[in-house]
């Protein structure tokens, strides 16, 4: 059965289930829009460190309306808190970690991803783009990259595709994608579906995927 959820509560239950891919010890890249969200459900015991292009290291949760410091924010020009131990570098330091491959894990947004791992996440149809920013570096630099977005766009359309249309940000980069129906792995033998969430079935799951999709024999159902 689909699941009508307000837009809010399906981008939380989407970055709460994102949380779960950061391991204790990371070093994380979040990415503008949606990831940026899954900042504020680690879990304390996890001591992780969350980087941004711009040039903090060592990013808190969002802050409280008291909080706010128009001069601390992350890439996506958010305001954001400062965890304790938390550093500041120039971009191009920033960016020296990111090619260097010290990042451990990048979850980022995307419009497009393909059967083969290839990613479209920069530029919106029909909107005015300042520029592609730095995930084309993110995505060559992190050792793991996970995608997070809506299963469908606003027309229903699937995201999940065998090829994509609009312009590459990295080809055969992303691990894993997360959306609001499911968990997918990319691997060398396509795409295999690992988890579906509540609400949804695979049936609807595999409908709503404009490539194949293979379901793992260890299928979890439910998850989140």
């Amino acid at each position: 059965m689909a699941v009508n959820l307000d837009k809010a509560l399906v981008r939380e239950k989407i970055a709460k289930r994102a949380e779960r891919e950061i391991e204790n010890g990371f070093y994380v890249n979040l990415g503008i829009g949606m990831p940026t969200m899954v900042a504020n459900y680690i879990q304390e015991d996890k001591e992780i460190v969350l980087q941004s292009e711009n040039g903090l290291v060592g990013i808190g949760r969002s802050p409280y309306e008291n909080e706010v410091d128009p001069d601390l924010i992350n890439a996506g020009k958010e305001t954001v808190t400062a965890a304790v131990g938390a550093s500041y570098c120039s971009s191009a330091e920033s960016f020296a970690m990111i090619r260097g491959e010290h990042l451990d894990l990048a979850i980022l947004g995307g419009m497009e991803v393909s059967e083969t791992g290839n990613l479209a996440n920069w530029m919106i149809p029909g909107k005015m783009i300042k520029g592609m920013g730095g995930a084309m570096d993110i995505v060559h630099g992190a050792k793991k990259i996970v995608i997070i977005m809506d299963h469908v766009n606003k027309h229903g359309e699937p995201k999940i595709l065998k090829e994509c249309s609009l312009p590459l940000t990295g080809e055969g980069v992303v691990d894993r994608i997360i959306t609001d129906r499911a968990v997918i792995d990319v691997t060398d033998n396509g795409l295999v579906l690992v988890e579906v969430a509540e609400g949804w079935t695979v049936q609807e799951v595999v409908e709503a995927t404009g490539a194949h999709l293979q379901v793992s024999e260890n299928l979890l159902s439910a998850t989140f």
